[in-house]
């Protein structure tokens, strides 16, 4: 089982490119939790709903890896808890940091907040493109220091899309 990430700013294509890759590939297609959360919970997310929402996301990982897919795409794994949470609330429980390091992925599909323009969905909340380099800048820094491996993909929608297509072919032959 190969697992690949797609990681990144919001609004940078990362559901988008996570749907193309299993419509190519197949695999397993893991969403991501939060989105779910707030439609269920109408309010403004506060610190203390960040657990639940990291164990929603780990539950959803843990059981797609029990099925064992030849490729399992996540749309988004603890790395964006945290640094949601560290963007919003200025802290992170340390046990999301440390599951996500227990797990073991493949490749990480960094994608550039640059060339695509930011879409409103009404759960997005960084339509500052300074905002979203500066979301990129933490994730880009958080996958080196902890040698994670990842590949950016940037441009516009079908450069990201062909690059995206690439990068999994080589990850699925490797």
């Amino acid at each position: 089982m190969k697992v690949l990430v797609l990681t990144g700013p919001e609004s940078s294509g990362k559901s988008w490119l996570a749907a193309a890759l299993k419509e190519r590939f197949g695999g397993e297609l893991v969403d991501e939790y939060v989105r779910g959360f707030i439609e269920r919970n109408p309010r403004d997310t506060c610190l203390a709903d960040i657990p639940e929402i990291a164990r929603g996301q780990l539950q959803w990982e843990d059981e797609a890896r029990t099925r064992q897919p030849r490729l399992l795409i996540l749309d988004t794994h603890l790395l964006s808890n945290i640094l949601w949470s560290q963007t919003l609330f200025g802290d992170c429980p340390p046990w999301i940091e440390q599951a996500l390091l227990s797990r073991h992925y493949d490749l990480h599909l960094l994608l550039s907040p640059e060339q695509v323009d930011w879409t409103d969905d009404g759960q997005r909340c960084q339509p500052d493109l300074d905002e979203r380099r500066a979301f990129f800048n933490a994730t880009q820094a958080w996958l080196e220091q902890h040698r994670q491996p990842f590949q950016v993909l940037q441009g516009d929608w079908a450069a990201r899309r062909e690059q995206a297509l690439e990068a999994v072919t080589q990850l699925l032959t490797s």
